[in-house]
């Protein structure tokens, strides 16, 4: 059994790729900025 089925993990999967589409819909002008910083910090979290 590896960590790949824990449910803890996979909610925070799910969470994490949740967040990383809403990231897509922001203004262009954040590209760099805003939602950089929130895809690195999923990526830390995950």
């Amino acid at each position: 059994m590896g960590f790949n089925s824990l449910l803890a993990y996979k909610k925070g999967f799910a969470l994490a790729m949740d967040i990383f589409e809403v990231s897509k819909t922001f203004p262009k002008e954040e590209i760099y900025s805003l939602t950089d910083q929130i895809r690195r910090s999923l990526r830390s979290v995950w």
